[in-house]
C-alpha cells in the first residue's frame, strides 16, 4: 500500500500516515509490531526520549538497512525532546543520545515534547517545574538543523500565543505541531492557524486513545470523562456505508483535513487496517455529521494533571474548572 504525504516548509515530504510507538517498551513486541507495520507500508515512525523505546526501533531498523530491504532515507522518524530537558544547555546532548539510540546519523523531524520544562524526577514522584525560555531554547533547535542532526524541527502540546512567538523570532520557522486532535477535541481554529502560517499538524490519539483509562490513573492523571469514540452511533453509521472499520473513519476524517495521524497498535490486523486509508473517501456529508460531534476541550484526554502546572506562565492548555 503506498501511502500520501504532506510537504514540510524545507521541502520534506513526511508520509500523512505514522507508526505511533508509545507504549511499546519490550524487545519481543517492538520487533513484532514494527516488522509488520515496516512490510504493510508505514514509513513514518514516531517516537520520544520519553517513550523509552528509541534503542528497539534503531535495533529493528539497522536490521532492515543491513538487510538492504530499506535504506535510511525510506524513513521518515521523528522523535522529541523531553520537558525534564528543555534547557538550551540539554538540547544537542538530548539529541545526541536519540540518534544513537535509533542508531541513525539524523532524525527527519525533531521535536519540543511540552512547552513546560520540569525536573527530571523517579515515575511517581512530585513534579518540580522550572522558568521555560522557549525562544532560547529554539536557537539550540535550530542549530540541530545547521549541523545535520535534525532535518526540521518543531514543537508539540504548543498553545497558538507560543508558536506565533517562535514563528517571529526564529530563522528556521517551526515546521510542524504535533497535538492532541481526534474527532471530540477537532482544536479547529489551532489547526487553522497552523496551516496558514506554514505548519505541518499531526495528531496525537487520532482515535481518542481506547483503553487509557488505566494508564492515566497509573500516572495520576485520572479522568472523569473518556467517551469511547469508535462506539460513537454516527461513527459506527458511517463506518457501515462505506464498509470500513470505526477506526479507519475517525483517521480518514483527519487525513482528508491533512492532517497527519500517528495511531497506535500492537495488533497486526489493527497496523493494516489503520494503514489503508487511500482506497475510499469520506463524502461531504460524513465530513460535516462528524466535524458537529467536537466536544471541545471537556474531550481532552492527556491534562498532564501530574505536573500541577496550570499557574505556570507557558502552561498551554485552558485551566480546568
Amino acid at each position: 500500500m503506498k501511502c500520501q504525504s504532506v510537504t514540510l516548509n524545507g521541502g520534506f515530504k513526511m508520509p500523512i500516515v505514522g507508526f505511533g510507538s508509545g507504549g511499546i517498551k519490550t524487545a519481543d513486541l517492538m520487533e513484532e509490531t514494527l516488522n509488520t507495520a515496516l512490510e504493510v507500508g508505514y514509513r513514518h515512525i514516531d517516537t520520544a526520549t520519553v517513550y523509552e523505546n528509541e534503542h528497539l526501533i534503531g535495533s529493528v531498523l539497522q536490521k532492515w538497512f543491513s538487510a538492504g530491504r530499506l535504506k535510511r532515507e525510506d524513513i521518515f522518524i521523528t522523535t522529541k525532546l523531553p520537558n525534564y530537558a528543555l534547557q538550551p544547555d540539554k538540547v544537542e546532548e538530548f539529541l545526541r543520545a536519540s540518534l544513537a539510540k535509533l542508531q541513525v546519523n539524523y532524525v527527519d523531524l525533531y521535536l519540543i515534547h511540552f512547552p513546560v520544562a520540569r525536573v527530571e524526577t523517579a515515575p511517581n514522584e512530585p513534579c518540580s517545574l522550572l522558568p521555560t525560555d522557549h525562544i532560547a531554547v529554539w536557537k539550540k533547535m535550530e542549530e540541530q538543523v545547521e549541523l545535520g542532526r535534525a532535518k526540521a524541527i518543531g514543537v508539540s502540546n504548543f498553545s497558538q500565543r507560543q508558536i506565533e512567538r517562535l514563528i517571529n523570532n526564529s530563522t528556521i520557522k517551526p515546521a510542524c505541531l504535533q497535538s492532541e486532535i481526534h474527532l471530540y477535541l477537532q482544536q479547529e481554529s489551532l489547526v487553522n492557524f497552523c496551516h496558514s502560517n506554514g505548519l505541518v499538524v499531526t495528531a496525537y490519539s487520532p482515535l481518542g486513545h481506547p483503553g487509557i483509562g488505566d494508564w492515566l490513573k497509573k500516572r495520576g492523571m485520572e479522568k472523569d470523562y473518556l467517551p469511547d469514540e469508535l462506539s460513537d452511533p454516527t461513527v459506527q453509521q458511517i463506518a457501515k456505508k462505506h464498509n470500513i472499520t470505526t477506526a479507519q473513519v475517525l483517521l480518514k476524517f483527519q487525513i482528508q483535513k491533512n492532517i497527519v495521524v500517528v495511531p497506535k497498535s500492537s495488533k497486526p490486523n489493527r497496523l493494516r487496517t489503520n494503514f489503508d486509508l487511500f482506497s475510499f473517501s469520506l463524502d461531504d456529508g460524513d465530513i460535516k455529521a462528524l466535524a458537529d460531534l467536537d466536544k471541545g476541550e471537556r474531550a481532552r484526554i492527556f491534562e498532564y494533571k501530574n505536573l500541577n502546572g496550570e499557574d505556570h506562565p507557558e502552561w498551554p492548555f485552558p485551566k480546568r474548572r
